[in-house]
């Protein structure tokens, strides 16, 4: 009696991927293309249609009695995130790397004072003074 409970209850993942895909992320493509691709990374831009397609997995899977999230819109997510948000920083800026006026110094002194400390060390062992 267990067994058919669970089956009558149970959520078809297969299927509620299926309705993901083809109702929530074709929602999502078309407000993506009215945003264009120059504002993707733009959070205030997309922040709507992400919203909507995070409302719309979430209907989706209390109509079908499936737990949200699950494993199905885990992966959804994923895709969703490397095909629409790939080249987008965490801070919506482009990452590069520091001018070199602010990046020698980080380098350059560390190398000063491993040398100063190396110097000071050799010169040290080479006096005899005070070994007994």
């Amino acid at each position: 009696m267990a067994d058919h409970l669970i089956l009558l209850t149970a959520c078809n993942e297969a299927y509620y991927s299926y309705l993901i895909q083809h109702i929530c992320l074709e929602a999502y493509k078309f407000q993506m293309t009215d945003i264009g691709q120059r504002l993707w990374c733009d959070w205030e831009a997309t922040a709507s249609s992400y919203r909507d397609l995070t409302n719309c997995t979430y209907l989706i899977a209390n109509k079908m009695d499936c737990f949200w999230p699950n494993q199905a819109v885990d992966q959804f997510f994923v895709t969703i995130h490397t095909e629409y948000f790939v080249n987008c920083s965490v801070s919506g800026r482009a990452l590069g790397d520091p001018p070199n006026n602010i990046i020698g110094p980080f380098i350059v002194v560390p190398v000063m004072i491993t040398l100063l400390i190396t110097s000071l060390v050799v010169w040290r062992s080479k006096r005899n003074e005070g070994i007994v």
